[in-house]
């Protein structure tokens, strides 16, 4: 199975994460943080892979940054040990007023375009800056490639749900093993 924990602990936060990539999208998330709980479930759900995820710490930027971080570095040591991989994932998403789209590479090259066309400051207590940036450490630590678009809405809570299952439909496709590859999914042989 591709598996991984991983804790992290500083004078901010405690974050502690494991994944199962072939699992079934089953999560229990706790980060102190209610309508990221739900992003980061509502990614486990569209992904079909398996959440745990518990958090403390004592700012809402720091626990959201550091969950993504953690995130990030546990789903890169779960693929340590994958056979090949699709690499690439893309998809788009409606959720009621809005439309979301997702491009992921997992190419061993970080890198992030995040666009989510937020207008409001908060979304249910989670500041809307924190958003993008959840998305743009997950992909650093990933060491992903992620490109995430709103393309529009009128809902806050809609578009950064939207985002969300767009990158997760995108992250499942991209991590599913090719069973028609044999090598490394790069023409330079690595990535």
């Amino acid at each position: 199975m591709r598996t991984a924990r991983y804790e992290r602990t500083t004078k901010e936060t405690s974050v502690n994460v494991e994944v199962n990539l072939d699992g079934e999208g089953k999560s229990e998330i706790n980060t102190t943080i209610p309508f990221l709980d739900h992003m980061i479930t509502s990614v486990a759900t569209h992904s079909l892979c398996d959440f745990k995820i518990a958090a403390t710490g004592d700012l809402i930027h720091h626990i959201s940054e550091d969950v993504a971080i953690c995130l990030g570095t546990t789903l890169r040591k779960a693929l340590t040990n994958s056979p090949p991989i699709t690499r690439f994932g893309y998809a788009t998403i409606p959720m009621d007023c809005s439309l979301a789209s997702a491009s992921i590479d997992i190419s061993n090259r970080p890198y992030s375009v995040v666009n989510l066309n937020l207008t409001g400051e908060q979304i249910e207590g989670l500041p809307t800056e924190d958003i993008p940036h959840f998305m743009e450490s997950l992909a650093s630590n990933l060491r992903a490639n992620l490109h995430v678009t709103v393309h529009y809405g009128q809902n806050d809570h809609h578009k950064a749900e939207a985002a969300f299952k767009a990158l997760a439909v995108s992250l499942r496709q991209a991590v599913t093993p090719d069973p028609r590859r044999k090598s490394i999914p790069s023409s330079k042989g690595v990535l």
